[in-house]
């Protein structure tokens, strides 16, 4: 399904974005485990950051959860 939130966090991820999500009883919110690149900075700044509670959540949604079986979503 692709949609405006999954877009916005595909193109993050493509400029080597390294957020990952944290949703825990439907609050959501992202961990920076490591310093995102200039690029993806700066997209998540002008495309992301000012967008409403709701809508950055539903972004969040699609990247990887730090509750991965693998432990290390950050790498996906």
């Amino acid at each position: 399904m692709e949609n405006q939130s999954k877009s916005l966090a595909d193109e993050y991820r493509r400029l080597g974005g390294r957020r990952v999500a944290v949703i825990d009883d439907n609050l959501g919110s992202t961990r920076d485990r490591e310093n995102d690149p200039p690029e993806a900075a700066d997209f998540w700044e002008k495309r992301v950051a000012f967008l409403s509670d709701r809508e950055q959540r539903d972004v969040e949604t699609f990247l990887p959860s730090l509750n991965d079986v693998d432990g290390d979503a950050a790498d996906k």
